[in-house]
């Protein structure tokens, strides 16, 4: 299917959905392969410059259009004869910047096709391989061509499990200094890789050029002793200016160490670590060298409350911590308040303590730094339920730009609060709300929050239920309607699980259509039947 999806031109092409279906109008009865010609823009391109122009003609069959710096080719189905023609085509397009063959999974085993020809584009910055299958040979073909692209900064061969191994030795010790972006997410690189190219980058990519950060992101597999898979990713930013001394490149066998070595890291990730469970009190002690960084990322680390207590030691010698992300972390419900007292509170903007199992004392503390901040992310934490009041009143007016109270337990008196906020003009910047599965919260709570005045920034919505669940809104959809004219900037409206008759629905669908709204519910067939209608209707 993916060789008939291929001979036919864009234009022609089908979902695979479409093809698998009785709607099969663009395939030829006969079985045939319908051809199309360059259009005439294109062909007098090819007659004024036929290099150029045979770029162009390629392109167009892929339903791309032709850009002298950049080359994607990203979702096309390419073959292996793809890759060698659009290979063979580099030599027409020497102001090329960036390549992108992402997610083309049938030129796996044959990456030398394109390259064999990347000494035609010296100049070249970024190049993306990503999910396409690439093995060993296709990781050594790689390598022995980065010496032709000495200007590239960014290499993504994420998705590519052939990577990892052994085969990502192949590029190991060939990379050169201006390489500031290395992404090889989900490679299933194994430990001995991960020590290799901590080596590597210690030898290879740094220097930096001044203003460029460094991104460095991995993911490898380790075993643990029950034989269960481990996946650990480890994502570092930082930003040295060339004045300064070299410094290393933190790997993530030997981050404590590294760290001192980059005082001028703005934001550290190391989230979704689920190792760093018990030894974070080893990394903690070298984060008061970080005298720069804004943004820490624990997230889905399993964080003990050693570790949390550790975290809170060091908090106060980051005076330039404006977001920390310990969500996810059921352990840091218990030391919030503690964490809270330990920011610089009027400068943080974001502190997600969703998922944590806030308890009163903290969710109580949390009112102290939400004045100040952006984001208040509390979703999944039941102590929210009939407290909510407590943060909403200590809101000041245009700062909040996301609140998201998912799984709250919510009910009347919550949503009546938010619609007094919104009263006072304290969410009148607000851009996102998320109060979905909160299905105990009765009508009058929803007809309140749309009657309320004073959400103009709003933009997107989610007052989904919960999977298993379902729930008419025939009697606060008439106050949703009304409100629409107030919310100009609404572009996404998320209404799953609940139902309506198929008249509210058309009246719902015809509001938002006019404004290009994106509207998301449940099909048809769920929906309730209007009053007085037969099931065929």
């Amino acid at each position: 299917m993916n060789q008939i999806r291929r001979k036919r031109s864009t234009s022609d092409r089908k979902p695979l959905g479409r093809f698998l279906s009785r709607d099969r109008t663009g395939i030829p009865e006969n079985g045939g392969v319908e051809e199309k010609g360059p259009g005439p823009g294109v062909a007098a391109v090819v007659e004024r410059d036929p290099g150029w122009g045979r770029v162009c003609v390629f392109l167009q069959k892929l339903g791309k259009k032709a850009d002298s710096r950049s080359l994607s080719l990203a979702h096309c189905d390419l073959t292996a004869t793809d890759l060698l023609e659009s290979a063979t085509l580099l030599q027409f397009l020497p102001q090329l910047e960036e390549v992108d063959v992402s997610w083309n999974e049938l030129i796996g085993g044959c990456l030398t096709a394109l390259t064999s020809h990347l000494q035609d584009v010296g100049g070249i910055r970024a190049l993306r391989l990503c999910s396409c299958r690439l093995n060993a040979v296709d990781v050594s073909a790689l390598g022995e061509a980065l010496a032709c692209v000495p200007l590239l900064e960014i290499l993504d061969l994420s998705w590519n499990g052939g990577v990892g191994g052994g085969a990502l030795q192949g590029l190991l010790g060939k990379l050169h200094p201006p390489l500031r972006e290395l992404h090889l997410v989900a490679c299933q690189l194994t430990a001995a890789d991960a020590t290799a190219l901590g080596t590597d980058f210690n030898l290879q990519i740094l220097p930096l050029r001044k203003g460029h950060p460094l991104i460095f992101q991995m993911s490898y597999i380790s075993h643990n002793a029950t034989g269960e898979n481990t996946l650990s990713v480890v994502c570092v930013t930082s930003s040295v200016p060339m004045s300064q001394e070299r410094p290393c490149l933190p790997s993530p066998v030997s981050v404590c160490g590294s760290l001192r070595c980059l005082p001028s890291v703005r934001e550290l990730d190391l989230s979704c670590n689920k190792g760093l469970a018990g030894g974070l009190d080893r990394l903690t002690p070298h984060l008061v060298h970080l005298t720069h960084l804004e943004s820490l990322d624990l997230h889905l680390c399993c964080l003990t409350r050693s570790d949390l207590e550790a975290l809170i030691q060091v908090l106060p010698s980051l005076a330039a911590m404006t977001q920390l992300d310990v969500s996810s972390n059921k352990e840091a419900g218990g030391v919030a308040h503690q964490l809270v007292t330990a920011l610089p509170l009027t400068q943080m903007r974001r502190l997600p303590l969703n998922s944590c199992s806030l308890n009163q004392e903290s969710f109580t503390a949390l009112a102290l730094v939400v004045p100040y901040l952006h984001t208040v992310d509390v979703s999944w934490c039941k102590v929210v339920g009939g407290r909510l009041a407590l943060l909403l009143d200590a809101l000041q007016p245009s700062v909040v730009l996301e609140l998201r109270l998912s799984s709250c337990e919510s009910r009347l008196t919550v949503l009546l609060g938010a619609a007094a906020a919104c009263r006072r003009g304290f969410l009148s910047s607000l851009r996102t709300l998320d109060v979905s599965y909160n299905g105990a919260v009765e009508d009058a709570g929803w007809s309140a929050l749309f009657a309320a005045e004073g959400l103009a920034s709003l933009q997107d919505v989610d007052l989904s239920l919960r999977p298993s669940t379902s729930a008419p809104c025939s009697a606060w959809l008439p106050a949703l309607l009304c409100s629409a004219p107030r919310l100009p900037a609404l572009t996404r409206l998320a209404l799953q699980r609940w139902t309506a008759g198929s008249r509210d629905r058309e009246r719902l669908d015809q509001c938002l259509r006019k404004r290009g709204v994106q509207l998301e519910w449940d099909a048809v067939t769920n929906q309730e039947n209007p009053e007085g209608s037969r099931p065929e209707e």
